[in-house]
């Protein structure tokens, strides 16, 4: 792909991200503008708006799948791993903030995001078993505080940095071991 319809690409897809976050029935023609293409260079990409719509998920999920593998759960130290983690996730839910819902059916992105959960959870095992995390807490209560601790750090008026540090000193202090 040449590098300005790779420039075009990007731009349409983090803008209709954007729009379709603000508003659901952002048409493509709109956010064909506000990326600053011709509606019919969206249109030759994408045959519909649930092309284009599949098209922003997949990147999104993409995106999510980088953060995993760059946060080396596995061989990096927890508090190392949760803050790559943490940071790099702020980063993507900032740049692709669209959460399509009806794409969460689809059998392939169920299986991706089934498989990034399993990795996470395995890590907030790791967090557990290392001492980090408390034992007490009822199954699945780290992995669905850390959902909701990411949503609202993405939204804070703060550099990544900052707002993953923070995260995590109130992760780990919150329902770290004592």
């Amino acid at each position: 792909m040449r590098a300005d319809a790779a420039r075009n690409l990007e731009a349409v897809l983090t803008t209709g991200a954007r729009m379709l976050a603000d508003d659901p029935s952002s048409s493509i023609g709109a956010i064909a503008a506000e990326a600053g293409v011709d509606r019919r260079t969206v249109y030759r990409r994408f045959a519909s708006r649930e092309e284009l719509l599949a098209a922003i998920y997949d990147s999104r999920l993409a995106a999510v799948e980088d953060v995993v593998r760059a946060a080396r759960f596995t061989e990096t130290t927890v508090p190392v791993a949760l803050h790559r983690y943490v940071e790099g996730i702020i980063e993507v839910n900032r740049r692709w903030p669209v959460e399509l819902t009806r794409m969460r059916a689809e059998p392939s992105i169920q299986d991706r995001r089934s498989r990034l959960s399993t990795e996470v959870d395995a890590f907030l095992q790791r967090a557990t078993h290392e001492g980090f995390l408390r034992e007490d807490i009822p199954a699945g209560w780290a992995s669905r505080l850390l959902i909701q601790l990411l949503h609202l750090a993405s939204k804070e008026d703060m550099e990544a940095p900052r707002a993953a540090d923070l995260l995590v000193e109130t992760f780990l202090d919150g329902i770290g071991a004592r």
